[in-house]
């Protein structure tokens, strides 16, 4: 399929040196089914939240491409897990002229910005629950919450003033 592997990034993204690096990653509801895609920016922890009604290729980067089109110039590489809904990645790539990037199947460390993120998300959608019923705008603000979390990897400045403010 012609995934790039995460070991084909530079060193810069490695090394969170600059704005524009994303890994992104899908949090699931107890059926399977119904999720929200999440993007989490690596050297600022901004967060990105949008809710899919079904976990398919289709939905993902339809999604995928809305929040790019959100963000612009943000956007540099995004770094996903091997999930088959990550499928059509080709695609996002032509349109945004982004370059994605894969993790190791079953390596999820290797997504820690997002791995973490989606920890603190569980606090607000906890495994076990119905995603059937979150909103966009449910989505929204708990991205907005985190992103105005204060982080000590930030020196206590958010990810909103770390992202917008730099």
């Amino acid at each position: 399929m012609g995934k790039r592997h995460i070991s084909e990034r530079s060193e810069a993204v490695q090394r969170r040196r600059w704005i524009g690096h994303w890994e992104g990653d899908t949090v699931m509801g107890v059926d399977q089914r119904h999720c929200v895609l999440t993007l989490v920016e690596r050297k600022t922890g901004y967060l990105v939240m949008k809710k899919l009604s079904a976990r398919t290729k289709e939905q993902a980067a339809a999604a995928l491409s809305h929040a790019l089109f959100e963000l612009g110039r943000l956007v540099r590489t995004i770094t996903l897990d091997n999930g088959t809904e990550f499928h059509d990645y080709m695609s996002v790539e032509r349109l945004h002229r982004v370059r994605s990037y894969f993790a190791t199947p079953y390596h999820s460390w290797e997504r820690g910005t997002n791995e973490n993120t989606n920890g603190l998300i569980r606090q607000y959608l906890p495994k076990g629950m119905c995603l059937k019923n979150l909103t966009q705008s449910e989505c929204d603000r708990i991205a907005a919450e985190l992103n105005d979390r204060p982080r000590e990897r930030l020196g206590f400045r958010t990810p909103n003033e770390a992202l917008f403010q730099s």
